[in-house]
């Protein structure tokens, strides 16, 4: 989880107490943080410099290491994180973020060309005016899209932030696309100008902290780039910003700015931004929006700042907790966590609330964010244990301990592989074409893992293949997951449950694996009938072909297809590096009920 660094006397400052070392991990506790490290500004650079420690002397500033949940991107810098406090303590009332009173002619615009669409597709912007910059402030700014950046952002493959100072630039903005070589600035931090291209190699040489950003878009013919109305660069994202429209100490009316090839993810980095530093405007807690006008006419104003409502029934909320909770006090608690609820009830007399969930909290996407909060607020130690009064496996967990037992008593040794493979493992090593049903891993760091197994036999082989000198015969299973794309899906696919067994040596035949699965039908409880009747299973020929034609079949049950078994084809082996005959068996579990 994400650990953000401040310091104790700015952090007591903003609370409006101070707090002793305990009474405040106490605080963290209760809210559902953790201190996790005190230490000082000297201590932390000592350590990064590999130095000996000293000791720390008192002018040092104590610096509060707290670590937060990985999806509360609000609590990533000090204004958020004391917001949060303050509310969760009683001391402040939930925010209301509004949107400055400009009509849509008036609004600033962005026009996003087609060519983006090669690259990074989407851009969303703000606007906070008023704002008062001191030192600690600019640099809380700063710290905060550097964590936004390696977090939600996916160091900046999904997202990437920009801030400029609006009194520098003249708009509309304008965001393009286009061959580096026909792109020239003045990069943040340096003095010259210099042509995309060039500047890539320059940083590839001179900013190791730069250079890790490169690959993104180095290797694409058109760049990214947003111009003002003098065509003067805002920024070449998702690398550098322009030096004309830096921000200092000094700047008082920023432009945000955020590219990104996921737009719900840059409305949250966005709103993240915009909720925790208006604070700071002239006219608290006021963004002002931007239009986006894409290259097909659709128009798109951001940030949005609207609530978002969910109806959140009290008795699932109760028996989420474990505890049965007056709705008064549920209503208190989830105040506590900045989340407004209103009492409602339905035509069936049952006490709801009509949650709204403000732009800061992207974390609540469903009931169960809301019981988890009114959980953290009332106190996991203050909940009751109990013992549930039983325990019953699934179904499914039940047949597949029936399983594992009966084909381990058969003397197979059971194994577990990897559920990610390569494309080859499913498609072309089992002699199979490139395999749509299989679920692609969208930024896969080795060719090993390229995607989710479809079926467990690549696993399998690829076991044999590495232990090809053990002793014969090898009798080895596996039950576990494939994942197959579905559509129909809210996530876009789906997990299946598979048995797969193989014996492998000198004498392996169809026989032998046959045997097998007799043995499991008999256990799960089907007998043998004849080909066409539904009360039972049977087998008929089948053309697989990563198994010996003539010497496969399948295997059919209730009238459902749930597996085929055979003999492994020579060319497979091969492409597993298995120098001895195998027999195999694959079953769709579920398809047993």
């Amino acid at each position: 989880m994400p650990t953000v660094s401040v310091g104790r006397d700015r952090l007591f400052e903003a609370l409006g107490r101070t707090y002793t070392e305990d009474e405040f991990e106490a605080l963290c506790f209760d809210f559902g943080i953790e201190l996790d490290d005190v230490t000082t500004e000297k201590a932390i650079k000592r350590k990064e410099q590999h130095l000996d420690e000293e000791e720390a002397s008192e002018d040092e500033e104590i610096i509060y290491k707290i670590e937060v949940p990985a999806n509360r991107y609000d609590l990533l810098c000090l204004e958020g994180l004391v917001q949060a406090l303050r509310i969760f303590s009683g001391l402040d009332p939930i925010p209301t973020y509004k949107v400055a009173n400009v009509n849509e002619e008036s609004m600033l615009e962005m026009h996003v060309k087609a060519e983006t669409s090669k690259i990074r597709q989407y851009v969303v912007c703000a606007i906070l005016r008023g704002l008062t910059f001191d030192e600690a402030r600019y640099a809380s700014f700063i710290d905060l899209q550097d964590r936004l950046h390696q977090n939600i952002c996916r160091r900046r493959t999904l997202v990437a932030v920009g801030t400029h100072d609006l009194d520098t630039i003249e708009a509309p903005f304008t965001y393009e696309a286009l061959p580096p070589s026909e792109i020239s600035f003045v990069p943040l931090k340096q003095k010259e100008s210099f042509r995309a291209d060039k500047l890539m190699e320059y940083y590839k040489e001179h900013d190791l902290k730069l250079k890790k950003f490169l690959h993104i878009i180095e290797n694409s013919p058109v760049f990214p780039v947003i111009y003002d109305n003098n065509r003067t660069v805002l920024s070449l994202p998702p690398i550098i910003n322009g030096a004309h429209s830096a921000i200092t100490l000094k700047t008082r009316n920023v432009f945000i700015e955020c590219t990104a090839t996921d737009l719900t993810k840059a409305n949250i980095v966005l709103n993240t931004m915009v909720t925790s530093f208006s604070a700071y405007c002239e006219k608290k807690f006021e963004v002002e929006q931007v239009k986006i006008i894409y290259p097909d006419g659709r128009l798109y104003i951001s940030p949005d700042l609207s609530l978002y409502q969910m109806d959140v029934p009290l008795s699932y909320i109760n028996s989420v907790v474990g505890v049965s909770l007056p709705e008064d006090q549920v209503a208190d608690l989830l105040h506590k966590m900045q989340l407004h609820a209103k009492k409602s009830v339905s035509e069936k007399e049952e006490v709801k609330f009509i949650v709204s969930v403000p732009p800061s909290r992207s974390d609540v996407l469903h009931a169960c964010d809301v019981a988890e909060d009114v959980a953290i607020a009332f106190g996991y130690n203050e909940i009751p244990k109990r013992k549930p009064a039983s325990l019953r496996p699934l179904s499914l967990s039940q047949l597949s301990d029936l399983i594992r037992m009966e084909v381990s008593m058969a003397g197979y040794t059971e194994v577990l592989t990897w559920i990610l493979c390569s494309k080859r493992e499913v498609a072309s090593l089992l002699r199979r074409g490139e395999d749509n049903s299989a679920v692609v891993i969208a930024d896969s760091r080795t060719s090993e893992f390229e995607v989710v197994r479809t079926r467990l036999m690549p696993g399998i082989l690829k076991t044999v293949g590495h232990n090809k000198d053990h002793p014969k015969p090898m009798k080895i299973f596996e039950v576990g997951d494939v994942v197959l794309v579905d559509n129909t899906k809210d996530v876009g696919a789906q997990n299946h449950w598979h048995l797969a067994a193989l014996y492998c040596g000198a004498n392996s035949g169809f026989e032998l694996i046959h045997g097998l699965v007799d043995r499991i039908m008999e256990a799960t409880g089907y007998s043998f009938v004849s080909h066409g009747d539904t009360s039972g299973y049977y087998i008929e020929s089948s053309d697989e072909p990563e198994l010996l034609k003539g010497r496969q079949a399948s295997i059919i049950c209730q009238g459902k297809h749930i597996g085929n078994f055979g003999i492994v084809h020579p060319e497979v082996l091969t492409n597993f590096d298995i120098p001895d005959p195998c027999s195999f068996v694959e079953l769709h579990l579920e398809k047993l009920f």
